[in-house]
This record gives C-alpha cells, sequence and structure tokens, in this order.
C-alpha cells in the first residue's frame, strides 16, 4: 500500500530535509540516498522539497515523512517566495539538508530556514551556501545515483558495493480503480510502451520500431499500452495509426489520459516495458517490471534503470553518445539503426515471449 505522508513529528526524530531534482528519474534514483539516510539514521524523519509534479513519486516511497511543494518554478530566482518558505521551514528544526540540484537557487533556502548542517556538491559555486560541500570526482561516481549516495556519507569514503535500488509502493485498491476508469483488463499479458523523452528527440527510438515491436508482441497473443505525457499522444496515435486494424484493437494510446500516479499504477500491472531513456523508464526500474531500455544520445553509464529485470539496449556509433537534446549529424543513426530485432532479443532474454521473425 502507498504511505500516507504526514506532518507529523515526535520526540526523538531527527528531522532532515531534502531538496529534490527537478526531473522524474532523478527523482526516482534519488531514492537510494533516502534508503541509506534511513539506514544511517533510523530516527530520521525525511522531507522532500520538490516541484509539485513529485508528490505521487514521494508519496510511493516509504522513507518520505512529507513531500514538500517547491513553489518557485525551475529556473527562478524569486527571492521573496523563497524567503517566505524558508520562515516556514525554520519551524520544523531541520538538522541538516541534503542538496540534490547543482545550482546555486537550490541552495539558497536551507541557508534561509538557518539549518546548521547543508550539504552537496559544489555545483554552481555555492561556498557559503553549503558547509558541508563536496568536489565531484567523476571517476570515483561515473553514476548519478552514486552521487546521490555519496551525500549519506562523509567526504571522500567509499559507497557500499552495492547500493539500495528505488523501490516504488504499489496501492492495489488505486490499480483496481484506474483499470475500471479506464476500461482496460489484464486478460493478455501487457506491453508497455513509452516512446516520449521529455529531454528530446535524441532520445526517441523511432514510432514505425516501436510499431515493429508491438505487431510481434500481439501476435504472441499481448496487448499492448502506449504510456507517456499529454506531449506524447501525438506520438502514440502514430504509432497505433501504423498497425493493422486488427492489431490496434489489441492496442490503446493512454498518453496524456492519465496523471503521473495513474501511470505508476497501471506500469506495474505490465508483464513487459519497453522505453526510451525517460522518468517512466526509471519508474518502471523502480516497480520491478522486466523492461528493455533504449537509448540514443545518452549512455547507460550514467543513468541506468535501477531494477532486477533489465536489458539495456544501445549501438556503437562513431558520433556517440553526444548527450545532445537534437542530432548534431541530423542523421539519428544511433535510434533508427538499433533495430527492433535488438529489442525483441531482449525482451525473449528477460522470458517475454518465443521468437518471432519480423517480415
Amino acid at each position: 500500500m502507498t504511505k500516507a505522508v504526514t506532518t507529523h513529528q515526535t520526540s526523538g526524530e531527527l528531522p532532515l530535509l531534502i531538496v529534490g531534482p527537478s526531473w522524474v528519474g532523478d527523482m526516482v534514483m534519488a531514492q537510494t540516498l533516502f534508503t541509506l539516510l534511513k539506514e544511517k539514521y533510523p530516527e530520521a524523519s525525511i522531507d522532500v522539497l520538490a516541484p509539485g509534479w513529485s508528490q505521487p513519486i514521494l508519496q510511493r516511497m516509504v522513507e518520505i515523512n512529507e513531500a514538500i511543494v517547491m513553489p518557485v518554478g525551475h529556473g527562478k530566482l524569486d527571492l521573496l517566495a523563497r524567503w517566505q518558505l524558508a520562515q516556514t521551514l525554520s519551524k520544523k528544526k531541520y538538522q541538516a539538508a541534503y542538496v540534490l540540484p547543482n545550482s546555486f537557487k537550490s541552495a539558497l533556502i536551507p541557508l534561509f530556514a538557518g539549518i546548521p548542517r547543508r550539504v552537496g556538491w559544489r555545483g554552481e559555486m555555492r561556498f557559503g551556501l553549503l558547509n558541508d560541500i563536496r568536489l565531484l570526482d567523476e571517476q570515483a561516481y561515473p553514476l548519478m545515483v552514486q552521487r546521490f549516495a555519496a551525500l549519506a556519507f562523509p567526504d571522500h569514503k567509499a559507497l557500499p558495493e552495492t547500493l539500495p535500488r528505488p523501490c516504488l509502493q504499489i496501492d492495489s485498491q488505486g490499480v483496481a480503480d484506474v483499470l475500471k476508469n479506464l476500461s482496460l483488463d489484464l486478460a493478455r499479458p501487457v506491453l508497455a510502451l513509452c516512446p516520449g523523452a521529455e529531454f528530446g528527440p535524441a532520445k526517441r527510438w523511432p514510432e514505425s520500431h516501436y510499431q515493429s515491436v508491438a505487431e510481434a508482441m500481439i501476435q504472441r497473443g499481448w496487448q499492448v499500452w502506449i504510456m507517456g505525457s499529454d506531449n506524447d499522444k501525438a506520438v502514440g496515435e502514430t504509432i497505433r495509426d501504423g498497425l493493422a486494424e486488427a492489431d490496434q484493437k489489441q492496442t490503446v494510446n493512454l498518453a496524456g489520459r492519465t496523471e503521473l500516479a495513474q501511470a505508476i499504477d497501471l506500469l506495474s500491472c505490465a508483464a513487459m516495458v519497453v522505453s526510451n531513456d525517460s522518468g517512466l523508464m526509471h519508474i518502471a526500474a523502480a516497480l520491478n517490471r522486466p523492461l528493455v531500455a533504449v537509448y540514443g544520445s545518452t549512455s547507460p553509464g550514467f543513468t541506468p534503470p535501477l531494477g532486477d529485470q533489465v536489458e539495456m539496449v544501445a549501438i556503437s556509433v562513431d558520433c556517440g553518445p553526444c548527450f545532445q537534446r537534437q542530432c548534431p549529424q541530423e542523421h539519428l543513426k544511433c535510434l533508427k539503426e538499433l533495430s527492433p530485432e535488438l529489442v525483441l532479443a531482449a525482451i525473449e532474454r528477460l522470458g517475454g515471449a518465443e521468437p518471432v521473425q519480423l517480415v
């Protein structure tokens, strides 16, 4: 069941504040830090200050006491609003703050709130704002999750050999409600396709490749749910419209029809997920769903999905990974030449189905 968010604190608790990241995937990976802090300080009461969209994720993390909505939009300074929120937060008597974004602005509220220990990476020259400031060694911490986790320990201390993985809780009643409200059933195993990526088109596997995977899995007796935000609705329609009429009957485009909480519940029903490098990819991994993660301009060497049933698929190209939103060469070779057969083979390795030859 989903843990209810509460603001109540009891004597003996150690109140801690996390200034959370601004991206879905990063927030999921940050749960590793939350878990480490609870292991290190069992009496900790952890609050997370983050954008409002993140509440459905934070409410599903058992480590979190309260999700506090950040009232200032991403990239805005608004010193008055930050000061006013800090004065409210100061009443909670936080003993430490962990600032995950690297921006100057993100470190202001813990300072204004008078939190005595303020931990984070140096970022945008935050001397004076942070007083436990770390200089990042990218070779020592090549993964983003390692950079989050390192803040739970003294500077330069080696990380545990195995880090705790994100694990989102599911409310079974919420699952039943969203299935009923969207007229969905689980009579066939569900292949969830996540073809969007807020970062940009250089992360998006072609719609025609998603179509090929959908066709092959429907032949095997599966149904297909296309997941995403309202920005992904048109992409989902393109995928569905490209299927044969019979296959369209086994395919539903849910992009733009669900709130984040509902998308989490629906992904928990998937017997297999195929996703671009996106927030939904990290959510699927944290739900421990069998997952094929498709990489284009980015690299699984920095932000891999942290799940037990994951296959990461990428091809080597002479220009990548470039980490660009748009393909600098305008050919998208890293994605177009990553064939549906590679993804289907990964599905098979995860136990998804018997091999099917594409025609």
